[in-house]
């Protein structure tokens, strides 16, 4: 017997990725329905950090304090420490404060946070299944679709009793992951190259920072006569760890690998008590998918990138693109955005993907910088003098991996067809520093409210257009009106606060549902330009420019748009 079950947009994996997917739709009134094939269990962790943005997405979906009280302790200090194992020599250490202790940067209302994966995804999965209009069915098995130009029939069989079930949706996302059954069905090409071979060893090890003296730390770094061979990373703040073990493919069969043997070698000592929980060998590479979309299927998180943890921003860049992508479904879905808006996604977020795959690669590069290792165990002035040089290089070359909120707040979408140019200059793109802009496609900038809330909170539903007090009211007039007339939603916000305005540089600042500027100004010059671009339905018309002007000067940026 066969099912049908009809939806508006099917999701194809129940991960941080798929579950944010589904929380987005539902905070936009999508209806949608989730599909795994797992019953949701967490075998194996990976995820850790969340980052600014993702803990940003979070506040607005109203969970974020949620996942500040995951569990782990927040008096944990989060210091770097590059040794030869936790009972052996130091080479250095980058100290870094507890949760509790670290300040909230002034750019955000959010810090970022350490929850692990184990935690994580059982939060998401707990506030999706509280969200409306989501359906999660575990224990759901994606086998094929079929496009059928205004819908997806997608089969399914349910793993417990083998029924076959197929979903008519409008459209479908895989969030399926690295080796995503969606995107081998649209034939979509990966390019890339392997970085290197590893295994990561989950493990308990009860009262650990009790029996060596490195202090606490989120991670420790360890290097050995053959150079850097692998890293201990905090889980659970308490018991649970995982050590990555770098190696060939050779070294990491898991037929003769001996992870006892790996992690008595990272305590440096054999009789500190511990149980290995699984053993998961894995491959590090840096791949980016050919596309985004293929007609009503689209990709995210995993299933469109591969990148090194190293920097953490695999889940996170994930998390960015579910909030690119959920608002463009809801205009299509509710008539108000053109299809081309759908063809922006891959415009805007491909170029973020790659530019952080190569952020991490960097990072993972930087963890092997130990050149002329061969004394670095050895207990006399030649190997006192080897750990301080490449510990100095090692931290000095590894620090932009644990700060990099230019990384995590500063992408901004370049060249994007649905946001209005000004004709100014990119600023730097500085993984490190974040500088903020209104620039058309970057991330609205946080200033605190009079009211305790950011400027953050005002965005996230409909278009925003925030209005100063020298804004003329007939400008605010003809933008609402050109909005109205497409059926496009847009909120109006008045502020007086002198210090956001220059903070906004312009009088006019249109902020799309997703926090990202759209348009800026002084002056509107044409309101149903503006309006069709932002839609996605000014692809085709040629030969109008839309000005922004700053008292006597004008910034005009020419688009190609169509009736």
């Amino acid at each position: 017997m066969e099912s049908l079950i009809e939806v508006p947009v099917l999701i194809v994996g129940g991960g941080p990725v798929g579950l944010a997917m589904a929380i987005e739709l539902s905070h936009r009134g999508i209806e949608c329905m989730l599909v795994e094939r797992s019953d949701g269990t967490i075998e194996h962790p990976r995820t850790g950090l969340v980052a600014v943005r993702t803990m940003e997405a979070f506040r607005r979906w109203g969970f974020a304090e949620r996942v500040r009280n995951c569990g782990f302790p927040d008096d944990y200090d989060l210091s770097m420490v590059f040794c030869t194992s936790l009972n052996g020599l130091v080479l250095e250490r980058e100290a870094y404060p507890s949760m509790k202790e670290a300040p909230t940067p002034p750019e955000t209302p959010e810090k970022k946070q350490r929850c692990p994966q184990m935690w994580l995804q059982p939060i998401m999965a707990d506030v999706a299944w509280e969200s409306r209009g989501v359906n999660i069915k575990y224990r759901h098995q994606f086998v094929s679709f079929e496009d059928q130009g205004t819908s997806v029939d997608t089969q399914l069989t349910e793993l417990d009793s083998g029924k076959s079930v197929t979903v008519r949706s409008q459209y479908l996302i895989g969030c399926d992951g690295a080796a995503s059954k969606v995107r081998e069905a649209l034939d979509i090409g990966m390019q890339g190259k392997l970085l290197s071979y590893s295994v990561n060893i989950l493990m308990r090890a009860p009262g650990l920072i009790n029996y060596h003296s490195m202090g606490e730390g989120e991670r420790y770094l360890f290097v050995g006569p053959e150079g850097t061979w692998g890293n201990l990373t905090v889980v659970d703040g308490n018991e649970i760890w995982r050590l990555t073990v770098l190696g060939s493919e050779q070294k990491l069969d898991l037929s003769t690998f001996d992870a006892d043997a790996y992690v008595r070698r990272a305590f440096g000592r054999g009789d500190i008590p511990f149980e290995v929980l699984s053993v998961v060998p894995w491959r590090r590479s840096e791949m980016l998918a050919d596309r985004y979309r293929a007609g009503r299927v689209l990709l995210a998180g995993d299933s469109l990138h591969t990148m090194s943890p190293t920097g953490g921003m695999g889940m996170n860049t994930g998390i960015q693109e579910v909030l690119d992508l959920g608002w463009k479904l809801q205009a299509v879905l509710q008539g108000w955005g053109d299809d081309a808006l759908l063809d922006s996604y891959e415009i805007e977020r491909r170029p973020i993907a790659l530019r952080n795959i190569e952020f991490s690669s960097a990072n993972f590069r930087a963890w092997l910088d130990a050149p002329d290792p061969a004394a670095v165990c050895d207990d006399t002035p030649e190997g006192e003098r080897v750990r301080r040089e490449i510990g100095k290089r090692m931290r000095d070359s590894t620090r932009v991996e644990w700060e990099s909120l230019g990384l995590q707040i500063g992408y901004r979408y370049e060249d994007s067809p649905i946001c209005v140019p000004d004709g100014t200059p990119p600023l730097p793109d500085d993984y490190s520093h974040y500088q903020p802009t209104t620039r058309p496609g970057s991330r609205a900038p946080h200033a605190w409210l009079p009211d305790g809330r950011s400027t953050l909170d005002l965005f996230g539903k409909d278009f925003v257009l925030v209005a100063f007090s020298s804004a003329s009211c007939s400008d605010i007039d003809k933008l609402a009106k050109a909005f109205s007339e497409k059926k496009v939603p847009l909120s109006m916000v008045r502020l007086a606060d002198p210090t956001i305005e220059q903070l906004y540089e312009r009088c006019l600042v249109l902020v799309r549902p997703d926090g990202h500027v759209a348009w800026r100004g002084n002056a509107v010059v044409d309101a149903g330009l503006i309006a069709d671009t932002v839609r996605g339905a000014a692809a085709h018309r040629h030969g109008t420019a839309l000005q922004s002007r700053d008292g006597a000067n004008a910034n005009t940026g020419s688009l190609t748009t169509a009736a």
